[in-house]
């Protein structure tokens, strides 16, 4: 059985380790990423496709800062992605968009609202969109200044 020297000659092994440890190497950002996230809205700006709705294929990837949720291991703290993801399910089956170009843009807003994310990009497909071609698609990104 250890007596309390050696377990206090553990303890501050321990935290000299972790702060050596913490010197050697430096944690980046959290990245969470949304994939292939399959919706339908109106796209486009031929008459069928102002008619119809159609698919389209949603990829997101956006950084954080999330020292505080590693450190702390507490929800409140880090991005929620679900409630990220319900905005970005309410604005693209809600809407009528024209182009690629600004519903990524639109989901790039989402992405970047909060002030914890540091950069973002999105990935909007539209399969079946050119013939002989599995899809076509838009990638924006961002970054905070």
């Amino acid at each position: 059985m250890p007596n309390i020297h050696s377990l206090t000659t553990s303890r501050n092994n321990m935290k000299r380790d972790n702060a050596t440890q913490q010197s050697v190497w430096q944690r980046k950002d959290a990245i969470i990423n949304i994939t292939d996230l399959r919706l339908r809205t109106f796209i486009g700006f031929n008459p069928e496709e102002l008619s119809k709705l159609q698919d389209v294929i949603i990829n997101c990837e956006l950084h954080y800062q999330a020292d505080q949720a590693c450190h702390s291991d507490d929800e409140t703290t880090a991005l929620n992605y679900k409630i990220i993801t319900k905005k970005i399910i309410q604005h693209v089956e809600e809407g009528q968009f024209r182009l690629l170009e600004k519903l990524a843009e639109d989901l790039l807003q989402i992405l970047m609202e909060s002030e914890q994310a540091t950069c973002a990009k999105v990935r909007v497909d539209k399969p079946h969109a050119l013939r002989f071609a599995d899809s076509v698609s838009v990638t924006l990104q961002a970054s905070r200044a």
